[in-house]
């Protein structure tokens, strides 16, 4: 999958969680369905992608989302 498409998808799952006020419990949202709906691969990807490239692209909520994933 093209990381153009998981950058996308990783936006549009934050901007789901986004409405949520306290935005640590929306980043852990982020992270679970992550963990959740994507296959490992689709997960390394995005990670290496965060870790190389600062998360460009990505919504800041999406970013510590993925910041959490990578902690793991």
């Amino acid at each position: 999958m093209k990381i153009e498409r998981l950058i996308k998808m990783a936006n549009d799952i934050s901007d789901y969680f986004n409405a949520d006020s306290d935005k640590e419990v929306a980043a852990e949202g982020v992270k679970n369905h992550i963990l959740r709906a994507w296959e490992p691969r689709m997960r390394a990807a995005i990670i290496t992608y965060y870790q190389d490239n600062g998360g460009a692209g990505l919504t800041e909520l999406a970013k510590t989302a993925i910041a959490k994933l990578n902690l793991r």
